[in-house]
């Protein structure tokens, strides 16, 4: 079977002037140097943000030093998961001062987060041993479990929640 090639249909004509044009432009690219800058750069690039984020590092914790950490007057937001602690300053509108998990800024969150509690009960005072969490179900355990997860894939981990004596 031969393939025939029919230029006598101006259709074939130009898809092939098309083609050849197309690798043409492929093959031999233009070099020409654009003669105005773009304007849309001349102040700047939009998504540089304001500031460089502060530097998070790993470091212990106890509930007192925690404690500091709740966002008031726009300082850092940190939270512990059964001895885990998450950087949510990211989600400030939930976890800052006027959110509405904002009880569990600067403490240690598992009891509520385990019970899907946002209750000041909750929270063990943090001049008080930590909650051993001993009288949990299996379902709330599970379900901190989630949350740990959840927070894992969203948010910073920038430290872990010990005892008040053990620094």
């Amino acid at each position: 079977m031969a393939l025939s090639l029919d230029l006598g249909t101006p259709v074939n004509t130009a898809l092939l002037i098309y083609i050849l044009y197309s690798v043409q432009r492929l093959v031999f690219p233009p070099t020409s140097i654009p003669s105005t800058v773009p304007n849309e750069f001349k102040h700047g690039y939009s998504w540089m943000p304001k500031a460089h984020p502060p530097t998070v590092l790993f470091r212990t914790y106890t509930p007192k030093t925690l404690a500091p950490f709740n966002g008031t007057d726009g300082g850092r937001i940190l939270l512990a998961i059964k001895g885990i602690v998450f950087d949510v300053t990211a989600a400030r509108n939930f976890y800052g001062p006027d959110g509405m998990y904002g009880n569990f800024a600067g403490r240690d969150a598992s009891r509520g987060m385990a019970k899907q509690s946002f209750d000041t009960e909750m929270l063990t005072p943090i001049d008080k041993p930590l909650d051993k969490l001993a009288n949990l179900r299996p379902d709330e355990i599970e379900n901190m479990k989630g949350w740990i997860d959840h927070f894992s894939n969203k948010y910073v981990i920038c430290g872990e929640l010990v005892e008040n004596d053990a620094v």
